[in-house]
């Protein structure tokens, strides 16, 4: 128990003169003073042998540390931190394992050590949390692809596009862009292509420039990557989480990266974009990847990108037309439109089970349904988009 608040040395010392004098009961005498027997015994001891000095109250630090951090793996631990100031203590160790250190601490350890030396405020840290996470089998098979919101420059805006690998998390493309317009993102998807081939799939929104909205999902961007034999995809309206993986890389991005800095041109931001998405992609550990950088998962596609784009062929049984101008085709008689996008390209008709429905295909992939017995009416024709 501890000693009564009155003056902790005076009580203390006024206890061992009690305690020394002749026939004293000492444990009743530690109940009134509210302290246990062995705190008293051990005043007593130290009264006896280290005279008032031994009242003082002790350092409680032990004389020795064996299995303190030892300094070096701290400065290390510091270093790191320092030059990647918003990782936690999990990356930072998973991190200078890779590096060669093996004397690492436990990352509690780490934490106590950032916090101990300023890095880390105490009240803001917060425990790590396990989530759930969905992701496809194999590199490649599906890249989620999106702008991040446009900042602005000492002389104009940036508009990030980003596209991520929802396997590996590796990002494959992050360009500072002076405007969404498709051209200009179909320049860099160009350059990404080339880079690390084709994907299965791409995911976007329903935006510009990859969709006037959820009922009108083709552009002529759109309509490009289908030529390129992509699957394209569209995340429901309203659900970003349908895009979850990208919308986490923008958040780290602004945090690591752009959060309190100002760049004078799209060149600069560009030069920055480079330096850290190398560091993401090939050092910064994962928390969904077992604490491993993406680059460990990632493999470039086996389809190249083509040069040259080969004719659209369609097979035998394929009843084919040609988009006209403003988005329409004749089939029966009767015009029915779909997408301007499609202007000049041939798509095929195919039946469906339900008698009078045709699909119609843009190479291999189902852009739109028309049901002879309903549409063929006075009205215009509002195609139904698969």
């Amino acid at each position: 128990m501890p000693w009564k608040e009155v003056s902790i040395m005076s009580a203390r010392y006024e206890f061992v003169r009690l305690a020394t004098q002749e026939g004293v009961n000492i444990r009743q005498l530690c109940r009134r003073y509210g302290i246990s027997p062995t705190t008293g015994y051990k005043m007593l001891s130290r009264f006896q042998t280290q005279g008032g000095a031994g009242l003082q109250d002790h350092s409680r630090k032990p004389e020795t540390s064996p299995h303190r951090t030892a300094l070096e793996v701290e400065k290390r631990i510091l270093t790191l931190r320092d030059t990647h100031p918003k990782w936690g203590a999990r990356k930072l160790r998973s991190r200078l394992k890779a590096l060669g250190s093996s004397d690492l601490p436990a990352p509690s350890t780490i934490q106590a050590i950032l916090i101990r030396h300023g890095r880390i405020d105490p009240t803001q840290s917060r425990k790590h949390q396990a989530f759930i996470r969905f992701e496809h089998e194999a590199p490649n098979d599906l890249w989620q692809m999106d702008f991040k919101g446009h900042f602005a420059l000492s002389r104009g805006r940036c508009h990030p596009l980003t596209v991520l690998d929802d396997h590996s998390r590796f990002s494959v493309c992050l360009t500072a862009c002076a405007n969404e317009q498709g051209v200009t993102v179909q320049a860099r998807l160009t350059d990404t292509f080339r880079s690390y081939g084709l994907p299965g799939r791409m995911t976007m929104d329903n935006g510009s420039p990859w969709g006037d909205d959820a009922g009108h999902p083709y552009t002529p961007l759109t309509v490009w990557l289908i030529r390129l034999g992509i699957r394209v995809s569209h995340s429901r309206p309203y659900h970003p989480q349908t895009q979850g993986k990208d919308e986490r890389f923008h958040r780290t991005l602004n945090t690591e990266l752009l959060q309190g800095r100002v760049f004078a041109t799209l060149d600069e931001t560009q030069s920055a974009f480079d330096a850290w998405r190398a560091i993401y992609n090939l050092e910064r550990p994962h928390e969904a990847l077992s604490l491993q950088p993406p680059i460990s998962r990632y493999a470039p596609s086996a389809r190249s990108f083509p040069e040259v784009m080969p004719p659209i062929e369609y097979g035998p049984d394929d009843i084919v037309r040609k988009v006209q101008a403003k988005g329409e085709f004749s089939f029966h008689n009767h015009c029915f439109r779909i997408a301007k996008a499609f202007r000049g390209y041939p798509v095929a008709l195919r039946p469906t089970e339900e008698d009078g429905r045709w699909n119609v295909f843009f190479c291999m992939h189902a852009v739109a349904s028309i049901n002879l017995k309903s549409d063929l009416t006075d009205k215009p024709y509002v195609p139904h988009y698969l």
